[in-house]
């Protein structure tokens, strides 16, 4: 059992680094973008998801990258209170 832990704990290690290096493309991409706007303020979150899009279309992590990050957002939503 103990080796299904370590399998288990490896693959979500290598899933976010995965993730990380995904994210540091894509923060790269939106400072480009940014930079090209002439570095108006106010489309911080345009710059992001245009930036996304364009990364994760070129990259073979782009599934995986989606598959994290709606478990992570799942994850991190409130659960119902019942009282």
């Amino acid at each position: 059992m103990g080796g299904q832990v370590d399998i288990q704990t490896r693959r979500k290690k290598q899933q976010a680094l995965m993730v990380q290096m995904v994210e540091r493309k894509v923060r790269s991409r939106a400072q480009q973008l940014y930079e090209k706007r002439g570095q108006t303020e106010g489309q911080e979150l345009q710059d992001w998801f245009q930036a996304e899009s364009e990364v994760l279309e070129k990259s073979i992590l782009g599934p995986l990258y989606r598959r994290v990050k709606t478990s992570q957002n799942e994850e991190s939503q409130p659960s119902e209170v019942v009282g």
